[in-house]
């Protein structure tokens, strides 16, 4: 078996899912995406909605990890949508051009609030909770995500 392009987390976000009142269809969607185009998906997580909620998820979640972690939910315009919130207080640099990339594949994506950063060695985007909508989302950056990782552990890439 060959070397994993990079390591993924997912992180399902969702009051529903935690309630069981909701199958976390997106999340599963993501790790099929991810392993499908080589990724080694580490570990896949739910947690409540919530600013709070979401950073101490993903200040876990990153904490020495060297690879991509994708949330799913908490992107749109409800109350309780505020997985933007929570990622900006965590993330330490911005990444606009994976956002804006992750919005444009749909016009739907107009409706998404997602953002994108790193923190540490890690690279956080946020997609939308439908399966189709995060699974697009990924699809418009996961040929770039392997490069981006590599340069955030400085390891010698091609340019």
């Amino acid at each position: 078996m060959s070397e994993p392009v990079f390591l993924a987390k997912v992180l399902t976000v969702s009051d529903g899912v935690i309630a069981g009142t909701r199958e976390d269809t997106s999340g599963v969607a993501l790790v099929e995406t991810l392993i499908a185009h080589g990724a080694e998906v580490v570990e896949h997580r739910v947690c409540s909605d919530g600013e709070e909620v979401v950073a101490h998820a993903l200040i876990d979640l990153s904490r020495d990890f060297n690879g991509v972690i994708v949330t799913t939910g908490g992107t749109g315009f409800a109350p309780r949508d505020q997985t933007p919130e929570g990622t900006r207080s965590v993330i330490e640099r911005e990444a606009p051009g994976l956002a804006e990339a992750m919005r444009l594949v749909n016009p739907l994506g107009r409706l998404s609030r997602g953002v994108a950063g790193t923190r540490g060695q890690a690279i956080i985007v946020n997609a939308p909770g439908s399966p189709r909508g995060c699974v697009e989302q990924l699809l418009a950056v996961i040929d770039v995500l392997p490069h981006a990782v590599a340069l955030l552990a400085d390891q010698p890439t091609r340019h």
